[in-house]
């Protein structure tokens, strides 16, 4: 509720917003005036109405105001935008960014922010040591080292917030996470460096990753220019940071026949669903999402109409597709339909087999009871198939690349191969697989000259 101190012949009214990232409270104020000739009531009544007016207008975002620090910012955008405009994974993708953000900007007011503060975060990002992912391990003694600190490895588990199971490992020599061994290192009151050390050459975060970084500070910056909490957007002043364009994984086509061949002693549920995803070009998720009404076995047509995607809090869940072209009808060669009949067949024998234990999700795709499977256990399973079969190091949205790759070497024109694969536009597919075209159309001019050198030669 709105508090109300008198100020000389004006009164402040006073909103509070909660806590900001550092823990103190935040409010937002406003001064309101009487007029000349205003009697008592008059002004008992008015100052009410001014103080609800302005409460709500908080609540609802319409007078953020002035003096916003960017993280209690974020936490609008965030509830009154993201969480309700945008997909559930995108949003989960955006509160992973977040924390860093806050880190180096979440303390400024939203006014104060400059270009320079931006190109500081992204050059600190670009520094070695700061990816999260990079394993360390202990140098010297471990056991000896927290023996000198007089503590025990449970009094120290306590101190640095993690398990004894930890720590443990570290004695025995194994490689931790940075966050593990920065929690020891703070718990002993030492420097990251001092005691451990990084167990391969420490990386930077990719270009790719720094341009999430400055898209997602972008958004939120062009939200509170359009809600009037910023005249400007200082990410518009700097140039993003630039993305080293990597070439797309794919199988050759004695690579990928190799592949099919090793899957046919494989789980029939894996058999199938990488032979789609190779014939069909599929994304993992829209593979995982599809449900036996979506396939048409007799012509071998499948319609992808949404996606399966998994997030901690939500589970496995269906959502539509990447965007409004990835939803498509393609046709599919006779492999694939043959496989996923025998699919079918198999589903049905466990279904009656299980019982009361069967979960009918409808998924062609399913775990051992019927329920959905998880994406994850399929990108899990072919990791360790392709090291089982010495398989050049791919990864399942390889095998949607091999798919487009093979398709254009073998003279597909590039906006079917585009409609396929459901991107938004020919220019999306042309950049993933310039390699392909380039090729094609190397041999597109080989044979032009087969055909006519010839008969120019004749001619001569």
């Amino acid at each position: 509720m709105a508090s109300i101190t008198k100020r000389g012949d004006s009164y402040l009214i006073r909103v509070s917003l909660g806590y900001d990232i550092n823990g103190k409270k935040e409010y937002r104020s406003m001064t309101w005036k009487p007029s000349e000739g205003m009697t008592k009531k008059q002004i008992e009544k008015e100052l009410h109405r001014q103080a609800v007016i302005f409460e709500e207008n908080i609540k609802n975002g319409l007078q953020i105001g002035k003096g916003i620090r960017f993280a209690a910012f974020v936490e609008k955008w965030l509830e009154e935008y993201a969480r309700k405009q945008l997909r559930s994974k995108t949003v989960a993708q955006y509160e992973a960014l977040i924390p860093r953000i806050n880190a180096a900007i979440g303390h400024k007011k939203m006014e104060e922010i400059q270009p320079h503060h931006l190109l500081s975060f992204y050059n600190n990002l670009s520094e070695k040591g700061i990816r999260l992912d990079t394993k360390y391990h202990f140098t010297g003694d471990f056991k000896a080292t927290v023996k000198s600190y007089n503590l025990t490895f449970k009094a120290l588990a306590e101190k640095a917030g993690i398990s004894e199971q930890s720590l443990t490992s570290v004695a025995k020599g194994n490689n931790v996470s940075k966050k593990t061994a920065t929690a020891i290192s703070s718990a002993l009151g030492v420097k990251l460096d001092k005691l451990f050390t990084a167990s391969e050459e420490e990386k930077t975060l990719s270009g790719k990753t720094l341009q999430h970084y400055h898209r997602l500070i972008s958004s939120i910056m062009s939200t509170a220019v359009q809600w009037q909490v910023i005249a400007t957007n200082p990410c518009e002043r700097v140039k993003p940071p630039k993305a080293e364009r990597k070439e797309a994984k794919y199988l050759d086509e004695t690579q990928a026949v190799e592949m099919l061949l090793a899957l046919e002693n494989e789980p029939l549920i894996y058999k199938t669903l990488f032979t789609l995803i190779l014939y069909s070009g599929m994304r993992r998720g829209e593979a995982c999402g599809l449900e036996w009404a979506d396939i048409d076995l007799e012509n071998g047509i499948v319609d992808i109409n949404k996606s399966s995607l998994y997030l901690p809090k939500k589970g496995i869940y269906d959502d539509d597709t990447k965007n409004t072209t990835s939803r498509r009808v393609i046709r599919i060669p006779a492999p694939a339909v043959a496989s996923l009949k025998e699919l079918r067949a198999y589903q049905a024998q466990e279904r009656l087999k299980l019982g009361e234990q069967w979960h009918d999700s409808k998924k062609v795709f399913t775990a051992w009871n019927g329920k959905p499977i998880h994406p994850d256990t399929v990108s899990g399973w072919f990791h360790k198939f392709v090291i089982r079969h010495n398989l050049p190091s791919v990864h399942v949205h390889s095998l949607r690349h091999t798919n487009a790759t093979l398709l254009i070497y073998n003279g597909t024109d590039i906006k079917t191969v585009s409609q396929r694969l459901g991107h938004a536009d020919v220019t999306t597919t042309g950049n993933i697989y310039t390699h392909a075209i380039k090729t094609a159309d190397e041999r597109a001019a080989e044979a032009l000259a087969d055909i006519l050198a010839p008969k120019a030669q004749k001619n001569a």
